[in-house]
């Protein structure tokens, strides 16, 4: 059977698929099984975020595949030790726990959070138009109504508020609250990003009431921003961060980071994950890192980021379905005045491949290896795309 009938018979339809068979990715490129090439400006919502198949991470998978691929968290791991210690001397001082996945990740802030809090504050603020995942906790975090359909009834203990909303948020606070959850950045919400005022506000309005202050960095987090995390744009610190996506450099990784004061909050027994930082992504992680600081990714995000909304702006002064360029390094949302579908499936067609969040805003987040060639090649599909009146 060929692969779509597989997929037909086999694997659940959890998602809407376009019919594109990837079989092979180097760098920002993708090949499909019939040898067609694309250029990839979205790689798997930012997990191939320094390219696909980079050779430090192939290097560091193939070696420590010959060595032990896990480790049980009953015992010691060298490569997690050394994978906790280059996240936090590269963020803010503290502890990490290692999980797969970012809702994973927010769930063990989510419980750090209540723990701390126990047993009369658990309530936790979040924002409108936000995501934190697909369990049921984080997703009733999640902030869209869409994402709750169907499985009521939901946790109680979560509550939603405008996003670079201070007032909002003051209105909705109780004597329940234990902690605010936020991506200064939303990536599906639409890449609405935080003002510095509302996030120096919230951080002195947290620490004055003992409310912790949780920074969902999945998608922004290991320089996509032109920082190593997006919270340092703010000059703020979170009491807790999580991550997932570009750490594992397409190897499934997730972690919580929690500060000195809170690191201590969950204890043996009360937290676990049976695969979390296991030898094999510890390695592809710390490889990530390496390349990220000896290849300059974070600085050349900043730079292509500006590039590439500078090119995105001159198509916006050409085409007037573009209502707005906005976003910050390489995670850049194009906001249309009608729906981007056809958008997204015609640039497909013509080799480049891009995403489309709340159904109007498209979004670009190129590895961070992407080059100037690289955004005009992809700034010329879209252009050619648009000038179609699709």
């Amino acid at each position: 059977m060929d692969t779509l009938t597989l997929y037909d018979k086999y694997v659940m339809a959890t998602y809407t698929r376009l019919p594109l068979i990837l079989v092979r990715g180097e760098g920002i490129k993708v090949w499909d099984s019939s040898g067609r090439e694309y250029l990839d400006f979205f790689p798997g919502w930012a997990v191939s975020g320094i390219g696909h198949c980079h050779p430090r991470v192939v290097g560091a998978i193939q070696r420590q595949s010959k060595k032990i691929i896990h480790v049980s968290n009953n015992y010691y791991n060298e490569l997690q030790g050394r994978l906790a210690q280059k996240i936090s001397e590269n963020s803010f001082s503290g502890k990490v726990f290692f999980c797969n996945s970012g809702a994973e990740a927010n769930e063990s802030a989510i419980k750090l959070a209540r723990a701390y809090g126990h047993p009369d504050r658990y309530e936790i603020i979040s924002m409108d138009n936000s995501f934190h995942g697909r369990t049921l906790a984080t997703m009733t975090a999640t902030g869209q109504e869409k994402y709750h359909k169907g499985f009521g009834p939901m946790p109680k203990g979560f509550v939603h508020v405008p996003f670079n909303d201070m007032e909002a948020i003051k209105a909705k606070i109780s004597k329940r609250t234990i902690a605010i959850l936020i991506e200064l950045i939303q990536g599906e919400g639409g890449i609405n990003i935080a003002s510095k005022r509302f996030v120096k506000d919230l951080r002195k309005f947290c620490t004055d009431r003992d409310i912790l202050l949780l920074i969902d960095e999945v998608q922004t987090g290991m320089g996509r921003t032109g920082r190593f995390f997006s919270y340092q744009h703010y000059a703020i610190e979170p009491d807790a961060m999580t991550l997932a996506k570009t750490l594992g450099g397409g190897m499934p990784i997730g972690a919580m980071v929690a500060s000195e004061k809170f690191a201590s909050v969950l204890k043996p027994g009360t937290h676990a994950s049976t695969f979390g930082g296991s030898p094999i992504v510890s390695a592809a992680s710390l490889a990530v890192f390496e390349a990220i600081e000896k290849d300059g990714l974070i600085k050349n995000a900043e730079e292509m980021g500006e590039y590439l909304k500078g090119k995105l702006n001159k198509l916006k002064n050409r085409h007037s379905i573009i209502k707005e360029v906005r976003g910050m390094g390489l995670m850049i949302g194009v906001e249309l005045k009608s729906n981007g579908k056809d958008i997204v499936e015609a640039c497909i067609d013509k080799g480049l491949l891009i995403n489309c969040t709340h159904n109007t805003v498209l979004r670009l987040m190129p590895p961070m290896i992407v080059g100037k060639k690289d955004i005009d090649r992809a700034i010329s599909i879209l252009d050619e795309v648009l000038k179609g009146g699709i």
